[in-house]
């Protein structure tokens, strides 16, 4: 296997993903903390400030100046949510050393400025500085601003807040402007502080990688200022409780669109052990490409609809299904989403159909190692869910799924929140 992990001091968990199909390593960072509404707009702008400048390289333009220098080496960063943790994340892709023209120590570059953008920050009078902080409140409050612009994404991001009220996975990732604008780079400063000292930290490095990287770790200044930790983080094993099955909850929310955005929030309700690879071809048989049950009948045979598809949240055991419709069609289209439901319970699907889902997931499965970015996602993902299944195990583990397994988590799933975007 090419996959390797271990402890660095207690401190930060390095990865080493070594493979030889790419001509670049990537080396990425996540930060880890619980999802909570006071923290969720600080994690964002934090991150956002952090890429302005460190104490060696104090502006953005020195930064890029100095990734330019490494063969055109480009950094990215941003924020995510992931089960009830947000994540903060950098990631810096180089050419790999093999393919430099002359003997260069760019693996040892790379981690280390990685390492001086996050822990090592430019600051000015013992904060961050107020103009680099002030700008990304502004960037920033244009990026949440702007979440009403994407009809499709906003109906599903209002379906996840309303279906987890008062629950840390309802936040928006980007957090709120009313919590930004009280924000002082003084604030965010002493924040970035206690968090550096306590959230879970992983290093990934990706690619034709033979250098030692726990020796440059154990040189780099940022690593030895760590403090040793017992990480704050939420372990994002699969939900086991059952969630109390109610009547679903409907929200209707107006405004000036041509096409309605109808999306329905599913429970599952099965704990057994292998849930989660038998919820993955339930989904696809339900809403997962062309051949799907929503596919067919909402879109192609009633012509109710002009998207109809659905998408499985392993780490909150949830199904959303997805729908652009004419806001006519709201009745009908949500009573033919729920015949299908009712279908999938009731055994109304071929072995024939199971074959074409299953191809589907695992061709999906089989191209994780074709993208640096998302190999190191999958493996991230198997790190805060504390338990480790590689991707061959992955794939054996749908293909043994069978119809009955499928009918009885049918008969465990329920409709939590229906959300309709109309006029």
């Amino acid at each position: 296997m090419n996959y390797q992990k271990e402890q660095i001091k207690n401190a930060l968990t390095l990865h080493q993903i070594n493979t030889n199909n790419y001509k670049t390593n990537l080396y990425a960072i996540f930060l880890a903390t619980p999802l909570k509404r006071e923290n969720v707009t600080l994690d964002a702008l934090l991150t956002a400030v952090l890429r302005r400048g460190t104490k060696n390289l104090p502006t953005q333009e020195q930064i890029s100046q100095k990734l330019e220098m490494m063969y055109g080496a480009s950094f990215d960063c941003g924020v995510e949510k992931t089960g009830d943790n947000h994540i903060m994340k950098f990631y810096l892709e180089t050419l790999s050393e093999e393919f430099l023209p002359k003997p260069e120590k760019l693996v040892e570059e790379s981690i280390n400025i990685l390492l001086d953008i996050i822990f090592n920050p430019y600051t000015e009078n013992g904060c961050f500085k107020p103009e680099y902080v002030e700008s990304e409140k502004q960037n920033l409050k244009q990026i949440i601003e702007a979440k009403i612009d994407n009809k499709n994404k906003y109906s599903y991001d209002r379906c996840i807040e309303e279906m987890f009220k008062d629950k840390p996975y309802g936040l928006y990732k980007y957090g709120y402007i009313e919590d930004l604008e009280k924000i002082t780079p003084e604030e965010l400063y002493n924040y970035y502080q206690n968090l550096i000292q306590k959230c879970k930290i992983d290093l990934f490095c990706s690619g034709i990688i033979n250098n030692d990287i726990k020796e440059i770790l154990s040189k780099n200044e940022n690593i030895q200022k760590l403090q040793e930790r017992n990480p704050e983080y939420i372990v994002n094993n699969e939900t086991t409780e059952i969630k109390e099955k109610q009547e679903p909850k409907v929200v209707e929310e107006s405004m000036q669109v041509t096409q309605g955005k109808l999306v329905l929030g599913l429970d599952i309700n099965n704990t057994e052990e292998n849930s989660r690879f038998i919820a993955s071809v339930y989904n696809a048989i339900l809403g997962g490409g062309a051949n799907s049950k929503l596919f067919q009948n909402v879109r192609e045979k009633q012509s109710l609809a002009y998207t109809a598809n659905s998408g499985y949240i392993r780490v909150k055991n949830s199904i959303f299904i997805r729908c652009g419709i004419e806001i006519k069609n709201y009745q009908k289209a949500l009573d033919t989403i729920k015949d299908q439901l009712k279908e999938m319970e009731n055994g109304n699907f071929t072995q024939e159909d199971i074959k074409n889902s299953k191809e589907l997931i695992l061709s999906s499965v089989e191209g994780i190692t074709e993208e640096q970015d998302t190999e190191i996602t999958y493996y991230y993902g198997q790190e805060l869910a504390d338990r480790f299944i590689s991707i061959e195990e992955y794939i054996n583990k749908i293909k043994e799924v069978n119809k009955e397994q499928i009918v009885n988590l049918a008969k465990t799933v329920n409709i939590n929140t229906i959300y309709f975007l109309k006029d």
